[in-house]
């Protein structure tokens, strides 16, 4: 027995050496005074065939090691990126020493992460690729061009909202595929699509191409507009002077090619400029062109809002007829726009059309950002703590089945310092929602007014739908809100005609401000301007009993909708309000202190005070009770001591409103 005793101290001291007595204890109570009754070789056999085990930890402790967000963590665990990572249920196991994976752009020379060196500035209003994909922070999306080669349709159109890169992503075509004097590979050699191998490569500088963008044709008249076309294809003939000279083209060519570029042309030759331009460009290069034409629809929305929709739509019908349909001097054609214009025959007869809409999965990433590029954008710029707000600010879209951010705000979002501000409504004109709300009927109008509350609803969508359809057939009106970005699909059912069911809401905060300026505009009809003014001057200059009056005032007068809507239409409504403040910014629901206070008006202007708003609503409620609830809000400011964020930037003067409604009823109590 005193053989054994010692044969047990050895492998006690084995298995203590190999991490197994700790887990077979774990699991049998009295392990040892068990294996003594069963036997030295029992214990051999248990301590040599159990392996260790390591200690694991969950996504929440990664991200908090690491400072990145548990999304992003989840992210490189779905991808593989993290050695040794198990799925247990529906939660990731990470082993515990694992090392932060390195960024995979460091590897590329995409940048290299240093305390000391600079970040690269952002691309805010650059759609040259050139000059994006070089000395600014640019995200690849060149993998655009492997799916077009992959597919090679003859014609495609994309319709995104604006702002979303359709500009970008056309000149990064171009340049791919572009002849040129210059080795424009240079631009592609690090990124994705040079990877793919020598079949693409090839199709590099392959290519005359005819480039046209139309983004900027927004004038009162067709005279106008018809001059801006006209001006806009003779700068683009004038860059193709090679035809001028070449000994491949005939005279009746250059005679045609001089009128062009020197704008000489009337309405019916400049309708056939794309075929003539193209026919001549495959003459000298014994290829044929690409043609691209950029944002081709914003003269017909012009048209459209100006009265000149159908000299416009005929002329487009005419131009797009020779440039796209049965030309044999056509390799393959781009397309942007906001909206596909079907019914209008525009594209009559072209059965080469390929159509890639907001609901189509082909193509989904490469407009906007994706979740993972932003995460990546936030970690660079050093902001990864500030993912969840650029959510709740700028992501929201769904194109297909792939989640997107709005890429204009989230640039300027970080070139802002990381104050969120409503910047894609500012870039463009939001008639759309104004000529919308004019057409709208009751019924039309309280769906609107739900989105705002936070709620959805089921509806036909046309991704074909025209402008004219918004006063013939007010039913389209959520067609035109998707297709431009002021509505995302949740779920999406492909109906009989072709066309689709989607269940729609808001997409994020900034387009929650939009619709509640455009609502309280249109409550603006029904009571004097000069209320609003009051709202204002009151909030400014701390006055309780005329800011109660005002609201009471602006509930009382207002449409019937009001007497069934949450909190969360009121924190719109006073945030709308809010919105026509000049000299200061608005915010809602930001960090500062601790918790999320409802409205903050931080000033842009020494002297101005910051104003600080938290809000409470419940149904039924007595007066009393009512102004009980206007001082919690009050008291959830102080506690909450939200006026952090205004202090540390130097506002010495705050004001502190909490407001409770009730129905059309209102309370403030003020701090």
């Amino acid at each position: 027995m005193g053989n054994e005793q010692a044969g047990v101290d050895d492998l006690r001291l084995f298995c203590v050496q190999k991490r197994t007595m700790l887990f077979l204890n774990d699991i049998i109570p009295n392990f040892v005074d068990i294996v003594l009754l069963l036997g030295y070789n029992v214990l051999v056999i248990l301590c040599v065939e159990v392996s260790p085990m390591a200690e694991m930890i969950s996504i929440r402790e990664a991200a908090v090691r690491w400072n990145i967000t548990e999304r992003r963590v989840a992210t490189l665990c779905k991808n593989g990126r993290i050695a040794g990572v198990k799925k247990q249920g529906n939660r990731w196991l990470i082993p515990a020493d694992t090392q932060k994976p390195a960024d995979q752009r460091l590897k590329t020379g995409a940048f290299r992460k240093t305390e000391r060196a600079p970040k690269l500035p952002l691309p805010i209003g650059v759609s040259n690729y050139c000059l994006a994909s070089s000395e600014y922070y640019y995200i690849d999306k060149t993998m655009m061009i492997k799916d077009f080669i992959d597919e090679r349709p003859m014609v495609t159109l994309f319709t995104r909202p604006r702002r979303f890169g359709k500009t970008l992503n056309m000149d990064m075509l171009r340049t791919y595929f572009e002849k040129s004097d210059k080795d424009t590979s240079v631009y592609f050699r690090d990124k994705k699509i040079w990877a793919c191998g020598q079949k693409y490569r090839d199709y590099q500088g392959k290519y005359p191409v005819i480039f046209l963008t139309f983004k900027d044709v927004k004038f009162d008249t067709w005279e106008e507009t018809f001059a801006a076309i006209r001006d806009i294809f003779a700068k683009e003939t004038r860059r193709h002077k090679e035809l001028l000279t070449s000994d491949k083209c005939d005279e009746y060519g250059k005679k045609t090619y001089e009128k062009l570029a020197d704008g000489k042309v009337n309405e019916v030759e400049l309708a056939s400029a794309l075929l003539d331009l193209s026919a001549m460009l495959h003459k000298h290069y014994a290829v044929a062109p690409i043609i691209i034409i950029d944002e081709y629809d914003t003269p017909i929305q012009q048209g459209y809002q100006k009265d000149y929709y159908d000299k416009v739509i005929r002329f487009m019908r005419n131009l797009f007829s020779g440039g796209f349909k049965d030309n044999q001097h056509l390799s393959f054609g781009f397309l942007t726009g906001i909206l596909r214009v079907a019914k209008e025959s525009i594209f009559s007869g072209m059965n080469n059309l390929s159509i890639n809409s907001v609901l189509d999965n082909k193509y989904s990433a490469y407009f906007g950002f994706t979740a993972d590029e932003v995460m990546e954008m936030a970690e660079y710029y050093g902001a990864a703590d500030k993912y969840d707000e650029i959510c709740r600010w700028y992501d929201g879209y769904r194109f297909g089945k792939t989640e997107i951010f709005n890429p204009w705000s989230v640039v300027n979002y970080f070139s802002n310092e990381c104050e969120p501000r409503p910047f894609w409504v500012s870039t463009g004109s939001n008639d759309i929602i104004g000529e919308v709300l004019a057409q709208a009927d009751e019924e039309i109008y309280n769906r609107l007014t739900s989105l705002v509350n936070g709620e959805t609803f089921t509806t036909f969508i046309d991704t074909g739908v025209i402008y004219p359809q918004i006063k013939s057939n007010p039913s389209t009106i959520y067609s035109f809100l998707l297709v431009t970005g002021y509505l995302k699909a949740l779920k999406t059912t492909p109906s009989f005609s072709g066309d689709f069911m989607c269940e729609v809401s808001l997409p994020n905060r900034e387009i929650s401000l939009v619709y509640n300026k455009e609502i309280l505009q249109r409550l603006e009809n029904l009571i004097p301007p000069s209320t609003a003014i009051s709202v204002q001057e009151a909030i400014f200059s701390g006055d309780n009993a005329r800011l109660k009056a005002q609201i009471q005032t602006l509930l009382t007068q207002s449409v019937s909708s009001f007497d069934t809507a949450g909190e969360n239409f009121y924190h719109g409504f006073m945030l709308g309000l809010c919105a026509l403040l000049g000299g200061a910014f608005v915010t809602s629901n930001r960090e500062s202190g601790d918790g999320r206070y409802d409205i903050q008006l931080k000033p842009t202007q020494k002297g101005l005070p910051g104003i600080l708003i938290e809000l409470k609503a419940e149904k039924n409620c007595s007066d009393e009770k009512l102004k009980k609830l206007s001082e919690t809000a009050l008291q959830q400011i102080n506690d909450k001591k939200y006026e952090t964020e205004l202090t540390t930037a130097g506002v010495r003067t705050i004001y502190k409103y909490g407001v409770a409604f009730s129905g059309k009823k209102v309370e403030v109590a003020v701090g």
